[in-house]
């Protein structure tokens, strides 16, 4: 049994990237950047107006009050393009390009106007309400890296420096087999001694939310044969193969011998983790192979800690681990002798502002209901006990 350290050392060595594609930037979402994102121009591209008002010289107005005469308009995406002589002001709405010239703005409420001519009664120091050329970003500086996930709203950043294609991690293909003679579809209804197919929709849910395309979801008998024709086929099509079930030590859990009979080399089986000591991860040539326990609070955290990471190293993403923190504990929880519990929690503010980790009602690896809240998992080292008020790790689902 080893740790779960070890374990994700272990993925870590043995995931080769699956290179890359080019989408359109409205495909991007939810994908892994394979490249950086630069700035192919300054930003703002011109000095530009940050408010409605009047382009002046700073200089003309030492000596208060004063009359400007107003020669022009610039209006975004139309500009003034002449220069800006002593004694001249020009009307300026904000987002526009400042003319040649001119060196501040004075918004509008501070002004009046008549006959073309603009009356001012206070000094306007220079540079005021303008954003210089270059000032947020300078061309060529690189905006977003490779490795980074894109949301929608890291979409304007690519759109505003030209990439109308962007070159992204391929998505994982996976497929999910859920193993048990007792396992019927959702659909239908469980006959004595039957139950139906939770952990596919689980898992396959997951997956997607991690980025992977899953391309088939099945069931499969306790029986050695059909087990290891449904992972030669799966692995055919797919980079990652995800069963639930038959990894324990019982008389028909089947599903590292499938493994090993479908070519796979088992890498680790059994983890100081709870729940999930008897999580699999095999290889087959290139492909990923992973054997989660059927409970199904047993297969979402071993696929959090695990699976999630092995998806994220195959689109090389620049940081696949599970996103840590910290938080109190609201009450108190002991750890096991043996292995690492990973307890499920939902995540509160206190009165004065601190995370307080709120251990779920878990009666045990089987209690999805119970987890269906849960928001974090609150690492307690084997051996260990939190008490209330302690701060504990945690990792946020």
């Amino acid at each position: 049994m080893i740790s779960v350290g070890k374990a994700l050392k272990i993925i870590d060595e043995h995931i080769e990237p699956l290179g890359s594609e080019r989408v359109t930037i409205d495909e991007c979402v939810g994908r892994v950047l394979a490249e950086a994102i630069v700035a192919d121009c300054d930003m703002p591209p011109f000095d530009r107006a940050q408010m409605d008002g009047y382009a002046l010289r700073s200089r003309d107005t030492r000596n208060v009050p004063v009359n400007l005469a107003i020669v022009g308009e610039a209006a975004a995406g139309r500009g003034w393009h002449k220069h800006l002589e002593r004694g001249e002001a020009v009307r300026i709405m904000t987002g526009a390009p400042v003319p040649d010239g001119a060196d501040a703005v004075q918004k509008i409420e501070l002004t009046k106007e008549y006959d073309s001519i603009v009356s001012l009664i206070d000094r306007v120091p220079k540079g005021q309400f303008i954003v210089e050329k270059g000032k947020e970003i300078r061309k060529g500086d690189t905006i977003v890296t490779a490795g980074t996930l894109v949301t929608p709203e890291m979409l304007a950043t690519p759109a505003a420096f030209g990439y109308s294609k962007i070159k992204v991690a391929k998505r994982p293909r996976v497929a999910i087999i859920s193993t048990g003679s007792e396992i019927v579809e959702i659909g239908k209804k469980p006959k004595r001694d039957q139950i139906r197919d939770s952990n596919s929709v689980l898992l396959k849910s997951l997956c997607e939310r991690a980025g992977a395309n899953v391309v088939s979801c099945a069931c499969a008998l306790d029986d050695l044969a059909e087990l290891v024709e449904r992972i030669e086929s799966d692995a055919a099509n797919a980079d990652v193969v995800i069963t639930t079930g038959g990894v324990s030590v019982g008389k028909y859990d089947l599903t590292k011998e499938a493994f090993a009979k479908a070519g796979a080399k088992i890498h680790f089986d059994r983890v100081a983790l709870k729940p999930g000591k008897p999580a699999v991860f095999a290889k087959r040539r290139r492909k990923i192979i992973f054997g989660l326990p059927g409970n199904p609070v047993s297969a979402a955290v071993t696929f959090h800690l695990f699976v999630r990471r092995a998806l994220g190293l195959l689109e090389s993403a620049a940081d696949p681990a599970m996103r840590r923190g910290f938080a109190s504990m609201y009450a108190r929880l002991r750890g096991n002798k043996g292995r690492d519990t990973y307890f499920p929690a939902r995540l509160v503010n206190s009165a004065d502002g601190k995370l307080v980790a709120v251990p779920l009602p878990w009666s045990g690896s089987s209690d999805f209901v119970s987890f269906a809240h849960a928001e974090a998992l609150v690492v307690i080292p084997k051996l260990t006990t939190f008490n209330e008020g302690d701060v504990a790790d945690i990792l946020y689902l």
